[in-house]
């Protein structure tokens, strides 16, 4: 098997942008739609705000997500996948499919 740089190989690429756990359930919990910071952070127990935060920004700046700010009192901030971010649902979908399959509950 060759050896490539990271950057040349598109796996890795991915990987890197993608490749943590909660990177895909941010993904996972905008398939339905638009959420709001506190409804991420609420459906993602665990999740420290500074790292949905983080996670939040870099998917923003890879343009898998979109940041809408309304002008309100108090300030409102949704969350919504791009056109680039709903590419990656058949992935979700698959990866979903196989811990159905291969990785049941209470095992």
């Amino acid at each position: 098997m060759a050896h490539h740089p990271p950057d040349h190989c598109p796996i890795a690429r991915a990987a890197a942008l993608i490749g943590d756990t909660w990177t895909l359930l941010i993904v996972r919990d905008l398939t339905h739609g638009s959420r709001r910071f506190g409804e991420l952070e609420e459906s993602l127990r665990g999740i420290s705000p500074k790292t949905l935060s983080q996670r939040l920004k870099l998917l923003e700046a890879a343009n898998l997500i979109s940041r809408r700010a309304f002008a309100e009192i108090p300030p409102r901030v949704e969350y919504a996948l791009t056109e680039k971010g709903e590419a990656l649902l058949p992935i979700i979908e698959a990866i979903k499919t196989f811990g159905e399959r291969h990785l049941p509950a209470g095992e």
